[in-house]
């Protein structure tokens, strides 16, 4: 089942980027392609949401951008990480390991103490 970008959080945005963009540099078509590629289609991140977010980003230092020929042979902005989007990255993942093993704690959880 496909999640529309609008129910993902802007921070859970910012980490699937940051991620996908410390593995290669690209495009923002690309960086959407990836993200459901690697979700396996369950996210799907459209345009309306991937460019403002790349902008607030860039805005905030955590990445860069050059303009670069693509594979098709059209101009296109490519974004990479800055070493302060690098250690956001760090930062956030670890965060939201926590996050996700506090919520399944209490998924796992039979109501009595611990």
């Amino acid at each position: 089942m496909a999640h529309d970008q609008s129910e993902l959080l802007q921070g859970t945005l910012e980490l699937l980027i940051l991620k996908t963009l410390s593995l290669e540099p690209l495009h923002g078509w690309g960086i959407s392609l990836r993200i459901r590629q690697m979700s396996r289609d369950v996210f799907q991140v459209n345009q309306g949401s991937i460019y403002p977010a790349l902008q607030r980003m860039q805005s905030k230092n955590w990445i860069s951008s050059e303009w670069r020929t693509t594979e098709n042979n059209r101009r296109a902005r490519y974004y990479v990480p800055t070493p302060a989007g690098t250690r956001k990255l760090v930062r956030e993942r670890s965060q939201w390991e926590r996050s996700v093993a506090a919520v399944n704690w209490v998924l796992d959880s039979t109501g009595g103490p611990a």
